[in-house]
């Protein structure tokens, strides 16, 4: 189920923003991004769509998926 982030109270969503980062932080490039570098990356994907946040009932747990690889 996606869940609309915009509905979120902010300090929700930049909670699970930085839980996601800190949980799949791999960086694969010569310069490492701050924590607040990616949490704005994340929201930046978030705002033009390209990534949606999803419900998972089977895991019990939220995520951030592409859009693409999400079928409703």
């Amino acid at each position: 189920m996606i869940i609309p982030w915009q509905e979120l109270e902010p300090e929700t969503l930049e909670n699970l923003i930085e839980s996601y980062v800190l949980r799949e932080g791999t960086d694969y490039g010569s310069h490492e991004k701050s924590l607040q570098d990616k949490v704005n990356d994340v929201k930046r994907q978030l705002v033009s769509g390209e990534i949606v946040l999803v419900w998972s009932e089977l895991h019990e747990s939220v995520n951030f998926m592409p859009k693409g690889s999400f079928s409703v």
